[in-house]
């Protein structure tokens, strides 16, 4: 079902790049400025919205990554990029 004041789908129908498409058109719309108060409220919540899709996307792709790299033995990966071994 889409959105009939965006004609956009709603967030959770999304795939990553169609989310983060408008995400950055959303972004942008607010850097520039001169929207109402109520206008950029709504495209705030918008935004956020679309953050989390982005997140969940990248989340997901993470777990499978994670899942391909467990199965061959390697074990997941390290999220905070730091190098394994003694300290």
């Amino acid at each position: 079902m889409e959105d009939t004041s965006t004609g956009t789908p709603p967030a959770g129908e999304m795939g990553y790049e169609q989310a983060r498409d408008e995400l950055v058109a959303v972004v942008r719309r607010l850097e520039a400025g001169g929207s109402t108060l109520e206008e950029s409220l709504a495209l705030w919540e918008r935004g956020e919205e679309l953050a989390a899709v982005c997140r969940r996307w990248l989340e997901g792709a993470r777990a499978r990554l994670d899942a391909v790299l467990a199965e061959d033995g390697e074990g997941p990966s390290d999220d905070t990029g730091a190098a394994d071994g003694p300290e």
